[in-house]
């Protein structure tokens, strides 16, 4: 059963459902590249982990009591329960494609997380490491399905678009190929870059985000008629949503 939207589907931004998104688009393109790749080249599903005390969709603790009453002076006798910082580990795949026989890095494939595109060390961490990939030879291609946040910098660019990919070969630098599309738009298709002169195989995003839809079953876990998008859509995106679910008989 395929998603009811052309394109990304933002019911998936839901922080409760993004974190498997995120995991099945990476195994998923992994299994689509590896056959095509091979011999020459190696397909690895790699882990970013580290912690952070500013994520914002986990709650670590609930208070038992507040003081509710902002003209109250006196402070309480008792000990009130407060939520502190602590630490949330982390984990974020990535692809990496290198060349079997000299082991070299050629392609890093990135999809963003929530935590790449808000302040504090989940940001940091990617940006050191996007940095350190477009001052090499490697291939970087950066994959933005998510519209709330800080989209990652790209100089001289005026596109204002709600979701993009970025698709960065390293002997062009610096000039990179932008993919911006919004809701309303299928996903595109983009070729993955090798080394120069081998063929590039076309990832189709729309095809692979299709695939994990019907693997996990998200028509079945989505409420269409009573779910709220977390974060919200603007107003002209509601009205063009709630209409096209509604042509489509699931509102």
């Amino acid at each position: 059963m395929p998603s009811p939207f052309p394109g990304i589907d933002p019911y998936l931004e839901h922080p409760e459902l993004w974190p498997g998104i995120h995991h099945l688009l990476i195994n998923q393109i992994a299994r689509f590249l590896s056959p095509q790749l091979r011999p020459k080249y190696l397909v690895d599903v790699k882990v970013r982990i580290y912690e952070t005390p500013d994520d914002d969709t986990l709650l670590i603790s609930i208070p038992d009591a507040t003081i509710s009453n902002p003209e109250v002076t006196r402070l309480p006798t008792q000990p009130i329960k407060v939520t502190l910082p602590v630490p949330f580990p982390r984990r974020e795949g990535y692809l990496e494609i290198r060349e079997r026989e000299t082991k070299e890095l050629i392609t890093v494939i990135e999809i963003l997380s929530p935590a790449n595109k808000r302040a504090g060390k989940g940001r940091k961490i990617y940006a050191e490491k996007r940095e350190e990939i477009l001052g090499s030879r490697t291939n970087l291609v950066e994959i933005d399905l998510l519209q709330l946040g800080q989209k990652m910098p790209i100089i001289e660019n005026n596109i204002d678009s709600q979701y993009r990919i970025l698709v960065c070969p390293g002997n062009h630098r610096p000039f990179a190929d932008l993919y911006a599309f919004n809701l309303q738009n299928p996903l595109p298709a983009f070729p993955l870059p090798l080394r120069a002169g081998d063929t590039e195989p076309i990832i189709n995003l729309q095809e692979i985000f299709t695939q994990i839809y019907d693997i996990a079953s998200y028509d079945m876990k989505i409420d269409y008629r009573n779910w709220e998008v977390i974060p919200p859509l603007s107003e002209a995106d509601t009205i063009w949503a709630d209409a096209w679910l509604r042509d489509r008989g699931l509102r």
